[in-house]
């Protein structure tokens, strides 16, 4: 097993097209963008620079999670020992969401010397990748190989990026922060209600599997309710992870059993792909609004390009001075045009050259600015699209502080519900489905309703783009740790908690704030029920916005910090009641 430390070489020129695009947002006239793309900075906020808080805070989507965490940091861990526990206790109580077979993506700061860098743990295309498994006889998407079984798993970077950041930014070895999720596995735990209804809901695609149903499915049903559910095979796997660290999970027993297991039911992986998985950090984006520095995802992720970018958009404006609805529009418009990026340009860093450079310049967002009408909507069908399915949302977030003021964001996945559904026999492990987050068919749709180009074509040791979006906020007086699941909802839902931060809501409010969300394609604005008054609702129908009602939405963690008073706060999203935000 190896790692990679390195610094991606961001584009310095635009394509054509984009260049085109630019121009005639612009009016015709010719433009200059600055370079100031991504940066890794390390200056500390003014208020934050010799400052402790004192204590610890904690959110996950399950209080199993969050409490394992907390015990870490009481044996005396850091925030990152503590996501290490956090996200392994996960992988075993919530894996609907999130676990060891998928992989995760983090923004971290590091209190001592101000560092803060983005984690890619994200997971990776087998070498013996092939589009043409993805495919029906007709050309079109098969969305069965591309979300069911083997040949829909990329190799899993989770157990990897847990290794790297013990190892790199962890105060305990890693045996002791993987400990409660070993225990719980072993011992046991009582299943929440959205497991055992992800389970009966995927039931079908668990009995393809034997593995599967073996664990999922005892005595052919899902677990009941009240009753003990252990998972040995995934507690052995997590205690060679301990044990030997990544090398007990990509090299030895458990990658045979994993590529033994794959192979035999159709699937392509080799003990190569698994051996050859790199961690990469890579330099985080970083933008200023409104006297806040956001520190976010840089590509794989796509949604810190898009966050940033509709931020830039936004700041031309005194939203402060409009009524609801007008503010809405500029944030839907904004959103409309950061998504059309977002499916035409942006890949994997080692794979694609993208311009993110002009993306993330201000003077680009001036002329997207420029195109904005003050009270009408603009068709997305001014710009080629395909239409869309409705989305879904399938991942977990997590946010910390501890004592000395270290800060983790952590958003992690297997991709759709019970990712592939498929679990490696004598592992425990479920595999992610992630290969359906690249573009296998360029120009129609992912299961989440995302459209996609030749830069996030499938190619060997690739990493599919992502829309997880962990992120930073830090100010003089106040800062915070966010994120969320959601799909391609993660973006907008991260961008809406950041603005309330902003706005100086606390961290009850921001995870509960009702939400919208705009992703250029379908041309229609998703609602919660209840995010708009009826007047406001009203007037954005007539300035030519279709609201679309939308049930489910992701599961917001956030951590906040008040400077001035040395407190923290910890909220767990109430959608989700096994959430647990909180601090100790």
């Amino acid at each position: 097993m190896t790692f990679s430390r390195r610094r991606p070489a961001w584009g310095r020129s635009a394509s054509r097209g984009l260049a085109l695009l630019l121009g005639l947002l612009l009016g015709g006239s010719a433009a200059a963008f600055a370079a100031d793309g991504p940066r890794a900075a390390t200056a500390a906020a003014p208020s934050q620079a010799a400052q402790k808080p004192g204590r610890a805070a904690i959110a996950s989507a399950n209080f199993h999670a969050t409490n394992a965490g907390l015990e870490v940091l009481a044996r005396g861990g850091n925030a990152f020992d503590a996501a290490v526990a956090v996200a392994s206790t996960l992988s075993v109580v919530e894996p609907e969401s999130s676990g060891i077979g998928g992989g995760f993506m983090a923004v971290l700061r590091r209190a001592g010397d101000g560092r803060e860098v983005f984690i890619d743990a994200r997971e990776t295309a087998p070498a013996a990748v092939d589009s043409k498994d993805y495919l029906k006889p007709d050309g079109t998407p098969n969305r069965d190989t591309a979300l069911n079984g083997p040949l829909s798993a990329g190799i899993p970077g989770e157990p990897a990026g847990l290794a790297w950041l013990a190892k790199h930014y962890g105060k305990l070895p890693l045996k002791d922060s993987l400990a409660p999720a070993i225990r719980i596995a072993r011992d046991g735990f009582e299943p929440d209600s959205r497991l055992r209804e992800a389970i009966a809901d995927r039931a079908d695609d668990l009995r393809r599997w034997p593995a599967s149903v073996a664990k999922y499915l005892p005595g052919g049903k899902p677990p009941a309710e009240g009753a003990a559910w252990r998972d040995p095979d995934q507690a052995h796997t997590l205690e060679l992870l301990a044990e030997r660290g990544a090398d007990g999970f990509y090299r030895g027993e458990v990658a045979q059993k994993l590529v033994a297991a794959v192979r035999a039911a159709g699937g392509n992986w080799s003990a190569a792909d698994l051996a050859g998985y790199q961690v990469k950090e890579r330099a985080p984006i970083s933008v200023d609004y409104r006297g806040y520095r956001i520190v976010t995802a840089p590509p794989p992720s796509s949604g810190g390009v898009a966050v940033a970018e509709i931020l830039n958009i936004l700041r031309g404006f005194d939203l402060g001075k409009l009524d609801r609805a007008h503010r809405i529009h500029l944030v839907i418009e904004a959103m409309r045009r950061a998504f059309r990026d977002h499916n035409d340009y942006l890949g994997d860093p080692d794979f694609v050259k993208m311009p993110l450079e002009m993306l993330l310049s201000p003077y680009y967002a001036d002329g997207l600015r420029q195109s904005i009408l003050p009270d009408k909507a603009t068709p997305s069908s001014m710009l080629p699209y395909t239409a869309a399915a409705d989305p879904g949302m399938h991942t977990t977030h997590f946010s910390i502080i501890d004592k000395d003021g270290n800060m983790i964001a952590v958003t992690s996945t297997v991709n759709y519900t019970l990712g592939s559904t498929f679990v490696a026999a004598g592992t425990g492990v479920l595999l992610n489905d992630e290969m359906d987050d690249f573009a296998l068919v360029a120009g129609k749709p992912n299961v989440y309703g995302l459209l996609g180009s030749e830069a996030n074509a499938p190619k060997p040791g690739k990493r599919m783009l992502s829309s997880m979006t962990p992120s930073l906020v830090i100010g003089a007086d106040r800062s915070a740790v966010i994120g969320s699941p959601g799909g391609s909802t993660i973006i907008t839902q991260v961008l809406e908690g950041i603005l309330a931060f902003i706005d100086g809501k606390s961290a009850t409010a921001i995870a509960a704030q009702k939400r919208f969300h705009h992703q250029f394609m379908p041309d229609r604005v998703d609602v919660e029920e209840g995010v708009f008054d009826p007047a406001t609702a009203e007037s954005l129908k007539r300035m030519g916005y279709e609201l679309h009602p939308r049930q489910s939405w992701g599961f917001m963690n956030v951590v906040t910090w008040d400077h001035k008073t040395n407190t923290l706060d910890a909220a767990s999203d109430p959608r989700r009641p096994s959430g647990l935000g909180k601090v100790q």
